[in-house]
């Protein structure tokens, strides 16, 4: 399955997937407006077999085959905090 991977202006490595390059409809509305102006990073085909660094594969697909979207958020940092000695 071919599908389009735009980067949000407002949310650094927050990423939307789309099943059909530039159709938004699938998306909320407020979905849309969080992330800010959407911009076009990658055309990916996905398969099973395939691995994406921090997404399950499987995951993706059923979502972009059953809403027409998959969102991946921005991972969670935890700060290296120092103890001393």
């Amino acid at each position: 399955m071919t599908c389009w991977v735009y980067r949000s202006s407002r949310k650094d490595e927050m990423y939307l997937y789309l099943a059909d390059k530039d159709v938004f409809d699938p998306v909320p509305e407020a979905l849309l407006k969080a992330m800010g102006r959407l911009e076009l990073v990658l055309e990916l085909t996905l398969t099973p077999e395939r691995s994406l660094a921090r997404e399950d594969v499987n995951q993706v697909l059923a979502n972009l085959r059953g809403q027409g979207f998959h969102l991946q958020m921005p991972p969670r940092l935890t700060p290296d905090l120092y103890h001393g000695e």
